[in-house]
């Protein structure tokens, strides 16, 4: 019998999704989602992960699960063909952490650069909370515990994949095939890596305030489009402007198509021509922006139509949520039974261990 095709991902709810998100993984989750080769895809809200580093604003985290889950049907994603849950709600994933702590040092997690990267971002040095510090054990758990063969990640978590990675190989070598060793799906195009934020600087970041929301209106989206980052020393129309860099340039390599140019700039046939002809000069920064403006409101238009249809009945996406956490604590809990049973720990499951006790001390007292 063929091994079952199966994807976790998800997304810590620290705030509204936004275009980042959605190049970088949304939108891929849907075609995978859509494509018909995966038997199971579970997608989680991280809401326990999220609590590692908001600890004391809990209620940040919990305020915007809805606001994931609003986002991830907004963008296609159907809960009748991916198992939308909240990871908190699953507490077999927090017993699967315990155990699996067992099999890594302090070191090893020294050394992952996701996490070192993570902690100097946050500015945690030697105060880490040993919660986040750990997380990607959790991250483990969460990938085992629905037996995933696939996660579609960023290059920026291939060192976590790869620690979970390690922690099935250590598991089974000691304990006996139990777990599924996953594989990283990478995005397929070399703008969806990462898609900086509006003001160019590498990453898009709510406390930066340089994010495009996939819930803002179409003036949202103008007003922040009209006020990006371009080249700074091109500034006026004949001036030769520079595409590298130019986070404008950068957005249209993740969102245009060779369509859109028939549609809102026929002077040019694709991409390429417009890259020359504003590196050459004679190309000013205001008919970029709308060109980019026209297709990111083509792009971003019907999920906000769906949003809206969905924000009618939020009771109906609470269900929706319980149902999948559920479903999803189901297969968890079978996959903890099978680790148990490994790790000779199902005590009162094992009546062949019961029946031996029982043997060995009867023979004692006889004896």
């Amino acid at each position: 019998m063929a091994k079952e095709k199966i994807i976790l991902t998800g997304d810590r709810p620290t705030g509204r999704l936004h275009i980042g998100h959605y190049v970088g993984s949304l939108k891929r989750r849907v075609e995978l989602q859509n494509s018909g080769l995966y038997d199971k895809i579970f997608i989680f809200i991280a809401d326990a992960q999220a609590l590692t580093d908001n600890m004391e604003n809990p209620e940040k985290v919990r305020q915007n699960v809805i606001e994931v889950a609003l986002d991830y049907l907004s963008v296609g994603l159907d809960p009748s063909r991916s198992t939308i849950f909240i990871q908190s709600q699953i507490p077999e994933l927090c017993e699967l952490t315990f155990y699996y702590m067992d099999l890594v040092t302090v070191s090893r997690l020294q050394r992952n650069p996701t996490v070192k990267t993570e902690i100097q971002m946050r500015n945690f040095e030697a105060s880490i909370p040993v919660g986040f510090f750990t997380y990607p054990i959790s991250q483990a758990a969460d990938i085992t515990a629905f037996k995933a063969t696939t996660v579609p990640v960023g290059e920026d978590q291939e060192p976590m994949i790869e620690q979970a990675r390690e922690i099935v190989r250590r598991f089974n070598y000691i304990y006996g095939e139990t777990l599924v060793e996953p594989e990283i799906l990478l995005p397929d195009k070399a703008a969806c890596m990462r898609l900086p934020g509006t003001d160019g600087k590498a990453k898009m970041s709510k406390s930066l305030g340089n994010c495009i929301y996939l819930s803002d209106s179409a003036d949202e989206v103008q007003k922040k489009i009209r006020s990006m980052y371009t080249d700074p020393d091109h500034l006026r129309v004949q001036d030769p402007g520079k595409v590298e860099g130019n986070t404008v340039f950068t957005y249209l390599d993740a969102f245009c198509c060779p369509e859109h140019f028939g549609r809102y700039l026929p002077e040019y046939a694709n991409l390429d021509e417009l890259k020359a002809h504003y590196r050459r000069g004679g190309l000013g920064d205001v008919k970029v922006k709308k060109f980019l403006t026209a297709i990111m409101q083509e792009e971003l238009e019907p999920i906000r139509n769906r949003r809206k249809e969905f924000e009618k009945d939020i009771p109906a996406i609470y269900d929706m949520l319980r149902e999948g956490c559920e479903k999803a604590r189901e297969a968890a809990a079978a996959t903890l039974d099978e680790v148990r049973r490994a790790m000779k720990i199902n005590y009162f499951d094992d009546k062949e261990l019961i029946a031996e006790q029982a043997r060995k001390y009867r023979g004692e007292v006889q004896g």
